[in-house]
């Protein structure tokens, strides 16, 4: 009863000391001093909308059904979303091991001696005891700990999200990258049978004493220049067919993708987007939660300048009670508390608690730094949208021109226009080309910008 007593009164004496500390048994709040912070938990508190871009689920956003399997495929094979699960998978461990801390240990610790003296004979000994002990967590040491798994837990999740959010936009531009090189292919291919029968044309004129040798041999060495441009097309395509084979996880492989095959950005774009949608990102929200980390990281050394209160409990079965051999046996039981307080540490808490104050300011930095980021990569995104689908507007009127301009050119020159030459069909032809290649290629650029803006919102569930 006595000892019941005094571990009571040291815990009260332990409880009115804790209520003296500041900030060890507080959850996290964000720094009233952050204005982003402040405009962040807001933004968390207002209603979510399901129907914002990024909110939606990427079926709803990539419809083309080869598109589709090869992103689930994807999802299922690729190795850097199988250990972002594995690493949730730790996580979660560390979490239940954080929280089974509040519970108390126990050890069984059987053991037997024998001892013979003189002519006696052999004394046998044997203890079965059961030893208990718990940690009272009067000043939150434990439950900072705690709350640090989870928060830790829950960042890996949020890195799970931006893995995956990653792999389908990986896939997406991988595929609509290969839909432009293919494109470009045929383009090339079918301009280069073109340019085939232009050379016999020039031929044909240089016969008649229309065009000179030079037109023949400038036609010419621009038909090779456009089968040398096949090649390096060529090589891009085994390049991009590799890529999406890793991104599928298996060995390199070529992948059939339409050269017709094209993103439809959905309407929904807007001038801005609001903090609440930016809240949703992965990186944003795995910020957030090194930051909350950072913070039950300092409230457990703050937890440190105070006493740790302890309770042992030992019982079982033995023969030796005190210095006396019994057979047989009896029943024992023993009870402790201690109480124990830092004295000659208190200059290493202090430096610990110092550096945990220091690295929690770093997390703020880099969470208000996310949210920049993040503000500035989804502007981009809907910048470059925005102005390619103006760009595209500018070159399919230019196509549509040099292609006329190509047709009047190559009829003038066949009925011996004195003030037609070859080189004004050349370079026509030449133009037309550029053209039609760089409508091709703006065109990805937009189906880019609209995979990247999607995933620059956190979309991917």
């Amino acid at each position: 009863m006595k000892l019941y007593k005094t571990t009571l009164a040291s815990c009260a004496i332990a409880v009115s000391v804790a209520f003296t500390g500041c900030n060890m048994y507080g959850k996290f709040k964000m720094p009233e001093d952050s204005a982003l912070g402040t405009e962040y938990v807001k933004a968390k508190e207002a209603e979510a909308d399901s129907t914002t871009f990024g909110n939606l689920r990427w079926q709803e956003v990539f419809t083309d059904p080869v598109l589709v399997d090869l992103i689930y495929q994807a999802l299922d094979n690729n190795k850097d979303l199988r250990n972002a699960k594995l690493n949730v998978d730790i996580a979660h461990a560390q979490l239940l091991g954080a929280k089974l801390s509040y519970l108390p240990s126990l050890a069984l610790n059987p053991n037997g001696a024998g001892a013979k003296y003189g002519n006696s004979s052999f004394s046998w000994t044997y203890q079965l005891p059961l030893a208990a002990s718990w940690e009272v967590d009067i000043f939150g040491k434990i439950l900072n700990s705690k709350r640090g798994a989870r928060a830790a837990y829950e960042q890996t999740l949020a890195y799970q999200q931006a893995v995956r959010s990653q792999i389908i936009a990986g896939v997406a531009n991988t595929y609509y990258a290969l839909a432009a090189i293919e494109s470009q292919l045929e383009l090339s291919r079918n301009t280069a049978e073109l340019w085939k029968e232009s050379v016999q044309t020039m031929k044909d004129l240089k016969e008649a004493g229309r065009v000179t040798e030079a037109a023949v041999v400038q036609s010419t060495a621009q038909y090779y220049t456009i089968l040398g441009s096949i090649t390096d097309l060529e090589v891009q395509l085994d390049q991009i067919n590799n890529t999406m084979s890793l991104l599928m996880n298996v060995m390199p492989q070529k992948w059939i993708v339409s050269p017709q095959a094209s993103l439809t950005a959905p309407a929904m774009m807007r001038d801005a987007i609001p903090m609440k949608e930016l809240a949703a990102r992965p990186d944003v929200r795995a910020a957030e939660q090194s930051l909350a980390a950072a913070y039950y990281t300092t409230a457990g050394a703050r937890s440190a300048f105070y006493p740790g209160l302890n309770i042992t409990a030992n019982g079982g079965f033995t023969n030796l009670v005190g210095g006396m051999i019994m057979n047989p046996g009896e029943w024992f039981i023993q009870l402790a508390g201690s109480l124990t307080a830092p004295l000659f540490s208190r200059g290493a808490n202090i430096s610990r608690l110092k550096a945990a104050k220091a690295q929690q300011q770093q997390a703020l930095n880099n969470f208000e730094y996310t949210i920049m980021s993040a503000s500035a990569e989804v502007s981009d995104a809907m910048t470059v949208y925005e102005k390619s689908v103006e760009k595209i507007g500018y070159l399919k009127e230019q196509v549509k021109n040099l292609s006329t301009a190509v047709e009047i050119n190559q009829e003038m020159l066949k009925l011996g226009y004195n003030n037609t030459s070859y080189l004004e069909v050349l370079t026509a032809q030449q133009s037309l080309l550029q053209s039609q290649m760089g409508e091709i290629a703006c065109d990805l650029t937009r189906s880019r910008a609209v995979i990247n803006l999607y995933q620059s919102l956190g979309g991917g569930r």
